[in-house]
């Protein structure tokens, strides 16, 4: 368990870095519903991101 634990920040990080990539990419490229789609979808990726990334296992 405790491996688990050592990879959930990393694994929030992958999630912020993912979703604000994908954001920036739709930004300059696609159709506009796909850019409100993708921005959307943004937000709470990078909300659960931000939780693993700063989750307390110190209980």
């Amino acid at each position: 368990m405790p491996d688990r634990e050592q990879r959930t920040p990393f694994y929030g990080v992958v999630m912020i870095i993912a979703a604000l990539a994908a954001a920036i990419a739709v930004s300059y490229y696609g159709p506009t519903w796909l850019r409100v789609t993708v921005y959307i979808l943004t937000v709470p990726v990078v909300a659960v991101g931000f939780v693993f990334t700063l989750r307390d296992y110190s209980r």
